[in-house]
């Protein structure tokens, strides 16, 4: 077992020619000893931003396989080759330092994308979670901060992640509408997601707060999610609490059997009290995260009354017939008549107000049920005159 101070790496390098004596012992960085056998000692480190490793020992007989085999006991999956000797005598690769064989292993590595070496070294989160931390400013490639998952990294490059502490939210609650041993119904505010999009999450979602009442998804950012709202949309939302449940609710869901009423307030009144639109929408490819009517798109349908109007606003319940994303702003700004509130498709306000009224679904153990979201107060503002049928 032999001690290696960084001014030993340093001269060592200097005799196999990869260092001046203009170079300091500060360009050596991350240094690591190892000692696989009592006769052996490595020396991993980085001289500047390139990977080495001296390997002293006094039995290898400088034969090339014994040495890289050295090499691997310790670092596996490092590739590279050795430094010939500079002394030009009777050993192709070694040279005499500190009463043993000194040899340097010089690392070569094929250049990657963070993202997909992260992916590589932690196969336990998704490839968009890690893009993800990357832009965060989670992780740190030879010190400095990686804001781009397309940054270029190597098997010698030293990467550190931060992981972010998981948040706790057991002290938040959402308004239970309804809840047995199967589902759960809640009355989501608006601006509370459904579920985050990975295993980054920085807010409290309907999901964290099913994940006290179901087993159904728990390894995924979607326990006992089966349907969605959009963040700006309130009002009912089921979640199941087995993975049986699951299978029924999402079926209908799929299959178009359950029936769900929205009140919403826009901006005018429709030409006609009572319509059903029926326009195909597509996704807007000048903006990919909006939507917009497309002859080309997924067919969808919207049935509207409008209950009460006064100057500017009308108070509408709209029934989707289908389940297109964004489909009742969509279908209501096509006609003239956005959703108040609507910052995507019409003008910004205090909220978007669309509100998912009610929900009819069959749940295990019962006939038809009909869950119902009290109109929000700011709704009720609007219009006080509305009652409501819960």
């Amino acid at each position: 077992m032999v001690k290696v101070s960084t001014s030993d790496i340093l001269a060592v390098l200097r005799r196999f020619k990869r260092a001046t004596d203009e170079d300091t012992s500060r360009s050596v960085t991350y240094t690591k000893n190892y000692h696989p056998y009592q006769e052996t000692t490595l020396v991993d480190f980085r001289f500047y931003k390139q990977r080495y490793v001296i390997i002293l020992d006094s039995k290898a007989s400088d034969d090339a396989d014994d040495l890289l085999n050295l090499v691997k006991t310790t670092n596996p999956n490092i590739t590279g080759e050795l430094v010939k000797s500079p002394d030009g005598g009777h050993k192709t690769y070694g040279i005499p330092f500190k009463g043993h064989d000194c040899y340097l292993f010089e690392a070569v590595s094929a250049k990657k994308r963070l993202d997909v070496e992260l992916t590589e070294r932690y196969p336990e989160f998704s490839r968009s979670t890690l893009q993800k931390y990357i832009k965060s400013g989670f992780v740190l490639v030879d010190g400095d901060v990686a804001s781009s998952p397309k940054t270029e990294v190597s098997e010698t490059s030293s990467i550190a992640v931060n992981f972010p502490e998981k948040l706790d939210y057991s002290a938040h609650e959402l308004p239970i509408l309804y809840l047995d041993d199967n589902v759960i119904v809640v009355n989501k505010p608006a601006g509370v997601l459904t579920h985050s999009k990975g295993e980054l999450n920085d807010e409290f979602t309907v999901a964290e707060f099913f994940r006290r009442y179901t087993s159904f998804g728990l390894e995924t950012n979607r326990p006992g999610i089966v349907h969605r709202l959009d963040r700006d949309t309130s009002g009912v939302i089921i979640g199941a609490r087995n993975p049986e449940t699951a299978v029924l609710l999402q079926k209908q869901f799929a299959d178009r059997k359950t029936k769900k009423t929205y009140l919403a307030i826009v901006d005018g009144r429709p030409k006609l009290d009572s319509a059903l639109i029926d326009l195909p929408l597509g996704r807007n490819p000048s903006t990919p995260s909006t939507f917009r009517v497309d002859a080309g798109g997924k067919d969808a349908e919207t049935a509207y009354d409008v209950i009460d109007a006064n100057k500017n606003l009308s108070l509408v319940k709209l029934a989707p017939k289908t389940g297109r994303t964004h489909q009742l702003r969509v279908h209501m700004a096509y006609i003239g008549t956005p959703i108040h509130g609507d910052r995507v498709y019409g003008k910004p306000s205090d909220r978007l107000y669309l509100h998912a009224y009610s929900l009819e679904i069959t749940i295990p153990t019962s006939d038809r049920k009909v869950f119902v979201a009290p109109l929000p107060n700011e709704f009720k503002q609007l219009f006080p005159e509305f009652h409501d049928a819960s």
